[in-house]
């Protein structure tokens, strides 16, 4: 734990749900409900239509529209769940079954009003909050399946792995887990939202196999403009996702948005840098994906980090993130068709592992949780890394194979050939 109290007051009220705030149990904060409520329409605002737009400039023409319904199905779907149980399982006590899992006590948002309050919030504005996370996450997972995956087995897919794999991982880490309870620090989803989603994409993208002719024939985004204003989108949207991560409007608060800010600066940067460097040309593109990797890398750790630590951050974000993006598509053949692993599930891991230097006070973090100090800390960081890989790993795997089975994973070669816009959706993203 840190050893000063203003460390630890920090701390208390920085953390989603885990630790306890300083303001007094159940004492609504006027000024922390308009900050959340803000927050919350800016993480919804990232996913629909920020990743929308980003995820569809980046596929082809064909396949533009498929790719803005599955965002969109997906928002609508989870949200669903999220009321009829998943808020329940996530982030209500869970009593003997606390360590791994919630209760039902919240079923359906059954006796929540407009007067219930968690901590210092209209407890409808922490549901809220929390929902649009569990929305994208598994939102993230479109991008390593795109242009080839029957839109009925995504549905199925995003549905049991809210509530099979995003669900107990939210409780383990956010609702008062066996995670949280062993000093795991994760400020704003590098692990529950980053590396749970970056390496189910993997899992799917490697189970459906690569798109006909990658990775010969060249398939080359259809509209980087379409993309670009989707990065801003989400450049923007994403200090609700840090920043409102405090769930105050305070020092923590402002703490996470400038070194968010800095690590995607950062990362831009670095991998405009290297990109220049590799190829004597920079390009926007990798300008952008620079910046949403060190937006990425920077989750677990923005609230607990320097901004000077979120521009570290950043730059080994921008590095790390290019090298593993080509390392994957080039050495491995894996067609992650939009680099999701390479860019979030790098980027929540490392950064997971970052957090345990960088949090440190001797770094200018706020401190660490775990005992023992910076060693500890990397001990509790690497076993909430492997333990999230592993369970959606494995679980993602196993429905995915359940779902291949019955429904069948992948589109006809013919579909595939035509377009998923018009093969599975009968409409165009353009009519030119």
């Amino acid at each position: 734990m840190p050893k000063n109290s203003t460390a630890a007051a920090i701390i208390a009220c920085s953390a989603l749900a885990t630790w306890p705030v300083i303001a007094g149990a159940d004492q609504l904060n006027a000024a922390d409900t308009a900050w959340i409520l803000t927050a919350s329409g800016l993480v919804l605002f990232m996913t629909v239509p920020g990743l929308a737009l980003f995820y569809g400039g980046l596929v082809r023409t064909k396949n533009v529209l498929s790719v803005l319904m599955q965002c969109f199905a997906i928002t609508s779907l989870v949200s669903v769940l999220w009321l009829l149980g998943g808020y329940s399982l996530a982030l209500s006590d869970g009593g003997s079954w606390q360590d791994v899992l919630g209760g039902l006590s919240k079923f359906s948002l059954l006796g929540i009003n407009a007067d219930s309050v968690k901590d210092n919030l209209p407890e409808t504005v922490f549901c809220m909050y929390h929902l649009t996370f569990a929305i994208f996450a598994p939102a993230l997972i479109v991008g390593g399946v795109a242009e080839r995956m029957k839109f009925s087995a995504l549905l199925w897919f995003v549905a049991c792995w809210e509530l099979l794999v995003y669900v107990p991982v939210c409780h383990w880490m956010w609702g008062g887990g066996w995670l949280s309870q062993m000093g795991v620090m994760d400020f704003a989803g590098g692990i529950v939202v980053h590396v749970a989603g970056g390496v189910a994409a993997l899992v799917a993208a490697m189970m459906l196999g690569p798109r006909r002719g990658f990775p010969k024939v060249p398939m080359p985004p259809h509209n980087l403009t379409m993309t670009a204003t989707g990065a801003g989108i989400l450049w923007v949207g994403w200090h609700g996702f840090s920043a409102g991560s405090a769930l105050m409007a305070n020092g923590a608060a402002g703490i996470a948005m400038l070194s968010t800010h800095m690590s995607a600066a950062a990362g831009s940067l670095a991998w405009l840098t290297l990109e220049w460097r590799r190829f004597g040309k920079p390009s926007g593109l990798g300008l952008i994906t620079g910046m949403v990797a060190g937006l990425g890398m920077i989750a677990p750790s923005a609230g607990f980090v320097s901004p000077l630590g979120g521009l570290f951050i950043g730059l080994v974000a921008g590095s790390l993130c290019f090298l593993s993006l080509h390392w994957i598509k080039r050495r491995f053949a894996i067609d992650d068709t939009l680099d999701v692993f390479a860019i979030h599930g790098v980027g929540g891991m490392v950064g997971s592992l970052l957090t345990a230097f960088f949090a440190s006070e001797a770094l200018g973090g706020i401190g660490t949780l775990a005992e023992n100090g910076i060693s500890g800390q990397l001990i509790a960081q690497g076993t909430g890394v492997l333990a999230v890989l592993a369970w959606s790993g494995g679980l993602s795997f196993a429905i995915l194979k359940l779902l291949d089975k019955t429904l069948g994973l992948r589109v006809s070669i013919g579909d595939e050939t035509e377009g998923l816009d018009i093969s599975l959706h009968n409409e165009q993203g353009y009519n030119l």
